[in-house]
C-alpha cells in the first residue's frame, strides 16, 4: 500500500447542518472537531507505508477511527458501521453523509502497520501535543501512577494440556505450510490424538496414566523436532515460531536421555517467570498481587491530577505479569521526560516508592514521589521485641555498624538484590553468640546478624519518608492517588481492558496505548463540554448518617 498525503478538509456543510440539528445541546465529538479539527495528519504516517503501491486509506482519519472502538468497547465491524451510520462520527472525522467508509480489515492492518513501524505511542502523543497546546495538560504539576492485572487472550492450562497443545499447534501449522513433508514423520495415532483441542476432561484420570501420557506426547515432540532438524527437511520449517516455542517447553516440562525423554516433577520445573503457560501466546506469564492470580500482563497507567484540569493519562507500560512495580518506574519518568511532562509530585501505591527511587527521583528528574513505605517486615520488627534495623546505629563514614548491645560490624560491602545496589553488612559471630541479647537480635546458628542496608541515600530517604507517611499530612497529600482507581475502573468498563484482545506482548501494549489514547479523547471532549471529574459518590444513607440530630 502506498500513501499519497492530503490535508485533511474541513466538515461538509451538510454533514454540519444535520449534526446541528441532531445535537442541539451539543456532543463531545462535535465539541473536539470545534476546538482542535482532525488530530492527525497523513504526514505523520509517511514512514509506514511504501513508496509504490495501491493508495491506502487516509491513515489520518484511520487513526481517529483506531481509538473511538476503544473509547466505545465496539469491534472493528462494530466500527466500520459507524463510520458509514453515524453522524456524530461522521462530523468529528469531517466525512460526507454519502461516505461508503470501508471494510472492518482496514481496521487491523493499520494497527499491523503501528506495531512493525514501531509508532506504537505516535497516537496518544500526537493527543497529548494537542492538548498540552490547550493548556489541558502540563508539566511540573501532580501525577499519579498505579497497575492493573491484564488477562491474556487464552486458556489456563495445566501442565498436561500444555504439552498436547503445543504439539497440536504445530502439526496444525505444519499441515498449512508443508503438508506433503509432513506425512512422513507424522504416526498414524496423532490424528486421535492430536485432531482436537486438549482439555481436561478427555485426559486421563489416574495420576500414573496422567504422566504416562505426558511421556508419550514427550516422545511425540521429541520425533517432531527430529525430523524438523534433518538434512531432507525444509530450512524453513525450523525456523517458525511454534516451534521454537515447542522446544522452549520441551526444555522446561521435560528432561531429555538421548531420544528418551523424561517428566520433570513439579519441583525441577524452571522459576515461573520463566515458564511458558500457554503456546498460543508464549509471553503470557503468571501473576499474582495479594489475592489475585492470573495468566497475562500488568499494566502500568500514569495520569495528571492537577485539580483545574482533566486527568490526562501520560504514560502507558506493558511489562510482564510479575514484574516488580519497582522496576517499571524509571521507565515511566524516563517517558515522562521525553515527552517534555515530568510532573513535580507523583504520588505512587508502595510497589513503586522504594528506597532507591526517592533518591534517583529526586535528584535525577527533580520529582517528589509520594507513596506509603512499607515497614520493616523481619520477624525481629514484627515481634515487636526484637532488634529490627533501623535499631542499629550506621556511621557511613567510617563503613561501620553498632548493634544496641554495643558490638561493632566486623565486615561492610557492597552487593546487588534485583538489580539495586546494597550494602552487606556482617557481625562477628563469637560477638552475637555471647552476647545476652542474642535471642532478640538473630537466630542464625553458625553465624554473626547479617543486615542488607541501601546506600545512604537511600536509608536517609527512607527513614525520613517512613517518618512522614504516618503524618496527617501525608494523608492530606497521599489521598489523590486513589483517584487512579476510577481511571482502571473506566479503562475495564468502558474500554474493556482487563482482557487482552490481541495475543503477544507488543499487541498486548498497542491495545493499552490506544485504550489511554481513547479515554484522554474521551475526557477532554466531556471537559468541553462542561463535565467535570465527581467526587467520590456519597450513598443516601451515608448522607443522612452524617447529618447531626
Amino acid at each position: 500500500m502506498s500513501l499519497h498525503p492530503q490535508s485533511a478538509p474541513p466538515v461538509p456543510e451538510e454533514t454540519a447542518r444535520i449534526a446541528q440539528r441532531a445535537f442541539r445541546r451539543g456532543h463531545p465529538y462535535l465539541k473536539l472537531r470545534d476546538e482542535f479539527g482532525p488530530f492527525f495528519q497523513d504526514e505523520a504516517f509517511q514512514a509506514l507505508f511504501s513508496p509504490c503501491g495501491q493508495p491506502a486509506e487516509a491513515p489520518g482519519c484511520l487513526a481517529l477511527v483506531t481509538l473511538l472502538p476503544f473509547a466505545e468497547g465496539l469491534s472493528d465491524e462494530q466500527a466500520a458501521d459507524a463510520v458509514r451510520s453515524r453522524i456524530d462520527w461522521k462530523y468529528l472525522l469531517g466525512l460526507a453523509l454519502d461516505d461508503p467508509g470501508f471494510d472492518k480489515s482496514v481496521l487491523s492492518e493499520f494497527r499491523a502497520r503501528l506495531v512493525a513501524g514501531e509508532a506504537v505511542l505516535l497516537l496518544l502523543e500526537t493527543l497529548l501535543t494537542a492538548f498540552r497546546e490547550r493548556g489541558l495538560v502540563k508539566a511540573r504539576g501532580q501525577q499519579r501512577t498505579d497497575s492493573t492485572h491484564v488477562l491474556a487472550a487464552i486458556h489456563r492450562l495445566n501442565r498436561l494440556e500444555l504439552v498436547g497443545e503445543t504439539v497440536r499447534q504445530v502439526l496444525d501449522t505444519l499441515a498449512v505450510l508443508a503438508p506433503a513433508w509432513l506425512l512422513a514423520p507424522a504416526d498414524p495415532a496423532w490424528r486421535e490424538r492430536y485432531g482436537r483441542r486438549f482439555s481436561d476432561y478427555r485426559l486421563p484420570a489416574g495420576a500414573k496414566a496422567r504422566e504416562a501420557f505426558a511421556l508419550t506426547i514427550g516422545q511425540d515432540g521429541v520425533r517432531l523436532l527430529t525430523a524438523l532438524a534433518a538434512s531432507d527437511a525444509p530450512p524453513a520449517l525450523a525456523a517458525l515460531p511454534e516451534v521454537a516455542v515447542l522446544q522452549q517447553v520441551w526444555a522446561q516440562q521435560y528432561t531429555r536421555e538421548g531420544e528418551q525423554v523424561r517428566w520433570r516433577p513439579d519441583d525441577a520445573l524452571p522459576p515461573v517467570p520463566e515458564r511458558i503457560l500457554s503456546p498460543h501466546d508464549p509471553e503470557a506469564r503468571y501473576g499474582k498481587k495479594r489475592d489475585t492470580a492470573w495468566v497475562g500482563y500488568k499494566l502500568h497507567l500514569t495520569e495528571t491530577c492537577d485539580p483545574e484540569r482533566p486527568r490526562l493519562i501520560t504514560d502507558v507500560q506493558t511489562t510482564a505479569a510479575l514484574d516488580d512495580d519497582g522496576r517499571v518506574l524509571p521507565t515511566i519518568q524516563a517517558a515522562l521526560s521525553a515527552r517534555g511532562l515530568l510532573p513535580a509530585k507523583q504520588l505512587v501505591d508502595a510497589g513503586y516508592a522504594e528506597a532507591a527511587h526517592l533518591v534517583s527521583s529526586q535528584e535525577q528528574y527533580q520529582i517528589e514521589l509520594v507513596g506509603p513505605q512499607p515497614q520493616d517486615t523481619s520477624w525481629q520488627a514484627r515481634a515487636g521485641k526484637g532488634f529490627a534495623a533501623g535499631q542499629f546505629q550506621v556511621d557511613w563514614e567510617q563503613q561501620q555498624v553498632t548493634c544496641p548491645g554495643g558490638k561493632q560490624s566486623q565486615r561492610w560491602g557492597e552487593g546487588e538484590e534485583n538489580g539495586r545496589t546494597v550494602l552487606h553488612v556482617y557481625f562477628a559471630r563469637p560477638d552475637c553468640q555471647a552476647g545476652a541479647l542474642r535471642a532478640d537480635c538473630t537466630r542464625a546458628q553458625q553465624q554473626g546478624r547479617h543486615l542488607t542496608l541501601p546506600t545512604q541515600a537511600g536509608y536517609e530517604a527512607l527513614r525520613a519518608a517512613r517518618e512522614r507517611s504516618g503524618s496527617k499530612a501525608f494523608a492530606a497529600a497521599y489521598a489523590a492517588r486513589a483517584g487512579v482507581e476510577g481511571t482502571h475502573s473506566q479503562a475495564v468498563r468502558r474500554c474493556g481492558v482487563r482482557q487482552c484482545r490481541y495475543v503477544g506482548e507488543a499487541k498486548t501494549h498497542l491495545q493499552h496505548v490506544l485504550t489511554a489514547a481513547a479515554i484522554d479523547l474521551v475526557r477532554v471532549g466531556d471537559w468541553l463540554m462542561g463535565r467535570r471529574p465527581a467526587a467520590t459518590r456519597v450513598t443516601p444513607f451515608a448522607q443522612l448518617a452524617a447529618v447531626p440530630s
